[in-house]
């Protein structure tokens, strides 16, 4: 199973940074321990207020116990809260061949995560959603062959969906969306990433 981790860092007050830098320390070398095993897939930082300390990982493991295990295993956790979500297959997600070339595309040179929720309005005949649900499919396979869409996972909840795309901006993953054949039922919201020093995939941004 794969895990999206909301992992937010709170350093007592009065800790020596001296203390700090050891633990940030310890947690670098533990990330890429959890990396080789296959257990830390990708980090990232999401937008900070000043003085935030947050950050955004990508995990697998065989069940949420198995998570909680890795979790607990990183130095950091002394002073950190994880939010936990669950991530399950989604059929759009583009073969693992596609993700890697994604790395090195020329499509983007940042990365966004975008949490898609859909709603079909009332009344829509099945044969409509069915045409609008392949098309959707064949845009998707579009898109990763092009290196703009990296991963993409349902979220708990129906109609709910999570994705990974490479994209210029904000504005070229607007009209990355945009182009999507079931957006008129879609809400976005949208998350630009930043490279953490800890990121286990090479060529990431």
């Amino acid at each position: 199973m794969e895990f999206l981790v909301t992992m937010t860092t709170h350093v007592p007050e009065g800790t020596s940074q001296a203390a700090v830098e050891d633990v940030r320390s310890r947690e670098a070398a533990h990330s890429g321990e959890l990396a080789a095993q296959g257990n830390l897939l990708r980090l990232w930082r999401p937008p900070l207020q000043p003085g935030e300390w947050r950050t955004l990982g990508l995990f697998a493991a065989a069940d949420a116990a198995a998570l909680e295990k890795v979790l607990a295993s990183m130095p950091l956790r002394v002073w950190r809260t994880d939010e936990v979500t669950p991530l399950s297959p989604h059929p759009n997600d583009p073969p693992h061949t596609a993700r890697l070339g994604s790395l090195s595309s020329e499509a983007g040179n940042r990365e966004f995560l975008t949490t898609l929720t859909l709603t079909v309005p009332a009344g829509t005949p099945s044969e409509t959603v069915d045409a609008t649900t392949a098309r959707e499919a064949d845009r998707a396979r579009t898109l990763g062959g092009e290196g703009r869409l990296v991963r993409l996972w349902r979220l708990p909840g129906e109609g709910r969906a999570l994705g990974l795309w490479r994209a210029h901006d904000e504005a070229d993953v607007q009209e990355i969306m945009a182009s999507l054949p079931l957006y008129p039922w879609l809400s976005v919201e949208t998350t630009p990433l930043t490279r953490h020093p800890s990121d286990p995939v090479s060529g990431a941004v």
